[in-house]
């Protein structure tokens, strides 16, 4: 097929990826027009050969963890690889969940540029970073795409993942700009399209665990915060003293999560078998039956 949108993930998000597969399909009118796929960081062992190195990110070194919330980023990049460098693709965060129809984000004018996204910041400095965590593809004009040399690239110092992730290597002449409701940041009203439940310490499955993502370097003109954030990492492990997920502030996106995993469970989608193992080994929050037998059902979907 020549239509497809993928969700890239780990092992950690695993069940935000496998509701956020049912979402599209559920909330668009033509489900058939286009394929649903996952790319795993479990399959993509390159990712892991890098485990405990070094590697440049906004500046600074960090290292990199397999286990981190969001070790699947660089995978963002391999759709077109995926499709044999033909045809349209929407690649998106395990985080992200249909509201509308995807179908009409795969269907829209590209005109001559072969990726959109949303734009990352309102700031004017910061206004030719691209929100990568979802990204429309026109696969066959993204042939220079080399996942696997551009993340080696990341451990040389060659490139900076921070610049690599906001689209900075790229020619702007290939890059358009989506409106943000088609990655709308934890923000859910009558124009959203796709939700992005993207502050992580608020992810809605996630409340009440215990932190295990990696904190963006704010740190970095302060160079003694900088020096107890590293030692605090060296004594008490990477994730020590993060504290824990904090309930979503916006009930209406707790429930419309939970409203999809219901009809996921419902329908087979999704096993409580499953639910379960998640739950057991901290990757979904410990009440989560509790959270669904209190979620109202969502209303009919789309036509």
């Amino acid at each position: 097929m020549d239509k497809c949108v993928f969700v890239h993930t780990n092992e950690r998000q695993w069940l935000g990826a496998l509701v956020a597969e049912y979402s599209f399909r559920r909330n668009s009118a033509n489900p058939d027009a286009f394929d649903v796929r996952f790319i795993h960081t479990k399959d993509y062992p390159f990712l892991a050969a890098k485990e405990g190195q070094s590697f440049l990110r906004g500046g600074t070194s960090r290292v990199w963890h397999m286990d981190d919330l969001q070790s699947f980023t660089p995978l963002r990049f391999m759709p077109p690889r995926l499709m044999d460098y033909q045809g349209r693709a929407v690649v998106t965060d395990p985080d992200v969940f249909a509201v509308g129809d995807v179908n009409e984000l795969l269907e829209r004018d590209m005109g001559d540029t072969a990726i959109m996204g949303r734009h990352r910041s309102g700031k004017s400095e910061k206004g030719y970073q691209v929100a990568t965590s979802v990204m429309l593809l026109d696969c066959a004009r993204l042939q220079h795409w080399d996942v696997e040399k551009e993340f080696g690239q990341l451990f040389s110092s060659e490139k900076d993942y921070k610049e690599w992730m906001v689209l900075a290597y790229e020619n702007p002449a290939n890059i358009g700009y989506l409106e943000d409701c088609w990655n709308d940041f934890d923000n859910l009203d009558d124009n959203t399209r796709l939700i992005h439940n993207t502050k992580r310490r608020t992810q809605p499955w996630k409340t009440g665990l215990p932190v295990d993502f990696t904190p963006a370097n704010k740190f970095k003109n302060k160079p003694l915060l900088a020096s107890l954030n590293r030692l605090r990492a060296k004594v008490f492990g990477e994730y020590g003293l993060l504290g824990h997920y904090k309930e979503h502030p916006d009930k209406s996106q707790e429930a419309f999560f939970f409203g999809l995993l219901k009809e996921c469970i419902a329908s087979g989608h999704v096993s409580e078998d499953l639910v379960r193992q998640e739950i057991s080994k901290n990757h979904v929050r410990h009440d989560a039956f509790e959270v669904l037998d209190r979620t109202p059902n969502l209303e009919a979907r789309a036509a």
